[in-house]
C-alpha cells in the first residue's frame, strides 16, 4: 500500500517573476557600472561590473531555468523538473567563483602600484548601486525556492559592496588614498568566494540527495512509531529535490490482525504527520508484523 502526500502549489511560479524583475535591474546597471568603472577608473567599481555581468548571466539563466522547473512530470522526469531550478543555482555559484578569481588576479597587482581614481564618479555610482541592488533584493526577499536564495544572497552581497564603495569614496573626495581601490577589490572578492564557496557546499549536498538540514529522520520516525497500531519504522530515507520540495520513503509495520479499515485510518494520521514536518511527497509501504521486508538489510 503507498500512501501519498501531492499538495497543489506552485511556489516556482512567482519565482519565475521574481528573478525577471531581478535581471533587468541587474542588467541595465551592469551596463551603466562598465561604462562608469572606466571613466572613474576604478578597479573595484570594475570588479563589481564583473560580478554583476556574471550576476546578469546567471540571472539569465535562472529566469529559463525557473520556467523549466515550473513543468509537470512526465515520464522522463518522473518528479517533475524541479530540480533544474537547483542546477541553476549550481552554475550561478561557478560564474561568480570564476569571476572572483579573475577580479583578484586583477587586483592584487595594484596593491603594489595603486593608480588614480575619480572619487566623484565613484560615489555617483555607489549611490545608483544601492538602489539598483537593492531594489532587487526587496523584490526577492520572501523566495522559497533554492535558486531565489542563491540568487538574493549574492545582490544582498552587490548592496552591501556598493555601501563599501560609498564609504571609500566619500573618504577620498578628502584624502587621496588611491590604495583603498584594489585594496576593496580584494577583500571583496575574497568575501563574495568564501560565502559562494558555501553556497555551493550546500547545492552539491541536495544534487548528492543528504537530508534536508532542518529535518532530522529519526523525529519522524519516532512520531509514526507511537500512532496506535505501529509496531515499527524502516528504511526510511528524506530527501529533497531542490531545497524547498521535500520526499520521504518509508517502511511502517503494522500489527498483523490490523483491519483494512484500520489501516486506511492510519494512513491518514501518517499523512498529518509527515504534513507537519514539510514535506510535500510521501511513499509508505505498509506491512504486517512477521512479514518479511526484503530491504531491511540494504
Amino acid at each position: 500500500m503507498h500512501p501519498h502526500h501531492h499538495p497543489h502549489t506552485h511556489p516556482h511560479q512567482p519565482a519565475v517573476s521574481n528573478i525577471t524583475v531581478a535581471f533587468f535591474l541587474n542588467f541595465s546597471f551592469t551596463i551603466i557600472e562598465i561604462i562608469g568603472g572606466i571613466l572613474t577608473n576604478s578597479l573595484a567599481v570594475l570588479s563589481d561590473a564583473v560580478h554583476d555581468l556574471g550576476d546578469t548571466a546567471a540571472l539569465g539563466f535562472s529566469w529559463y531555468m525557473e520556467k523549466v522547473s515550473i513543468r509537470k512530470r512526465d515520464r522522463r522526469f518522473s518528479y517533475g523538473y524541479k530540480r533544474f531550478s537547483l542546477l541553476a543555482a549550481l552554475l550561478n555559484g561557478l560564474v561568480l567563483v570564476a569571476g572572483s578569481l579573475l577580479i583578484l588576479r586583477e587586483a592584487i597587482p595594484r596593491l603594489a602600484a595603486p593608480e588614480p581614481v575619480h572619487a566623484p564618479g565613484m560615489l555617483a555610482l555607489a549611490i545608483l548601486g544601492i538602489l539598483a541592488n537593492g531594489a532587487a533584493v526587496w523584490r526577492l526577499r520572501r523566495g522559497k525556492t533554492m535558486n531565489e536564495k542563491v540568487v538574493s544572497w549574492h545582490l544582498l552581497e552587490d548592496v552591501l559592496g556598493w555601501a563599501a564603495v560609498l564609504l571609500i569614496s566619500i573618504v577620498m573626495l578628502f584624502r587621496e588614498i588611491p590604495i583603498l581601490d584594489p585594496l576593496f577589490s580584494v577583500l571583496f572578492s575574497l568575501y563574495i568566494l568564501w560565502n559562494v564557496l558555501k553556497n555551493l557546499k550546500q547545492t552539491m549536498m541536495i544534487f548528492l540527495q543528504s537530508t534536508p538540514r532542518e529535518i532530522e529522520i529519526l523525529e519522524i520516525e519516532k512520531q509514526i512509531a507511537v500512532l496506535p497500531g505501529v509496531n515499527e519504522v524502516h528504511d526510511t530515507h528524506l530527501w529533497t529535490m531542490d531545497g524547498e520540495f521535500h520526499v520521504l520513503t518509508a517502511h511502517v509495520v503494522v500489527e498483523a490482525e490490523m483491519s483494512k479499515e484500520n489501516i486506511i485510518l492510519l494512513k491518514r494520521r501518517i499523512r498529518e504527520v509527515i504534513g507537519g514536518f514539510e514535506i510535500q511527497h510521501a511513499t509508505l509501504e505498509i506491512e504486517r508484523a512477521g512479514e518479511e521486508c526484503y530491504l531491511r538489510d540494504c
